[in-house]
């Protein structure tokens, strides 16, 4: 059975930092481009980074760049997002992606609230 399973969430005060893990099982972990998306309340769901298979590649949406730093460990199949200098309108629901040609997965998400 296929999880991506995200912790790490929470409140936070502004300036503050989180950093997200998503545990993926049932697949092969390695092979999968991973993301990072989230979504606030009345908001779609964007894309806010971005990490290749070998960790070689990163992208970012530019409002989280020199903030956020996704990472992963192919070894533990674990995906990352380190969030500083957080601020509020960086609160949502924190979603993780895996994709690869053929298949697409999505966690249920963890919630980040910054608010002081």
């Amino acid at each position: 059975q296929v999880q991506l399973v995200e912790s790490g969430g929470g409140l936070v005060q502004p300036g503050g930092s989180l950093r997200l893990s998503c545990a993926g099982s049932g697949f092969t972990f390695s092979t999968y481009y991973l993301s990072w998306f989230r979504q606030a309340p009345g908001d779609k769901r964007e894309l806010i980074a971005g990490i290749t298979t070998t960790g070689t590649s990163l992208n970012y949406l530019d409002s989280v760049k020199g903030r956020f730093t996704i990472s992963r460990d192919n070894a533990k199949n674990t995906l990352y997002l380190q969030m500083n200098s957080l601020k509020p309108e960086n609160t949502a629901v924190y979603y993780c992606n895996a994709r690869a040609r053929l298949y697409e997965y999505w966690g249920k998400g963890t919630q980040v609230t910054v608010s002081s």
